[in-house]
């Protein structure tokens, strides 16, 4: 149960580094106008606050959704880890001979 916990926190944890990464570039794409002669500027006014009110919302929903495809990662790769270590190894003839002696 341990060991399952720390996976799937330690998956949580790449999830949030991954989407902090991935978010910020991928939001500034999004948001840029597409369309335009080089060099054109867009001539826009904006509510400075409620910009960045929707750029952190953004970032920290991206955060949560990384957080938890992370913590889905790291339950099954607990599970992985876990079904290699569990399984018997198969004997050989040999050792079940000197186990059981025929006579």
């Amino acid at each position: 149960m341990k060991t399952l916990v720390i996976w799937i926190l330690a998956g949580a944890l790449l999830g949030i580094a991954a989407a902090s990464v991935i978010a910020p570039p991928a939001l500034s794409w999004y948001s840029a106008p597409g369309g335009l002669p080089a060099g054109a500027q867009i001539q826009a006014i904006v509510e400075i606050p409620e910009v960045i009110r929707y750029a952190t919302g953004k970032l920290m929903r991206a955060q949560l959704i990384g957080a938890a495809a992370g913590a889905v990662l790291g339950v099954v790769g607990a599970f992985m880890t876990a079904r290699r270590q569990t399984r018997p190894t198969p004997s050989s003839p040999e050792s079940s001979a000197r186990a059981y002696p025929s006579a």
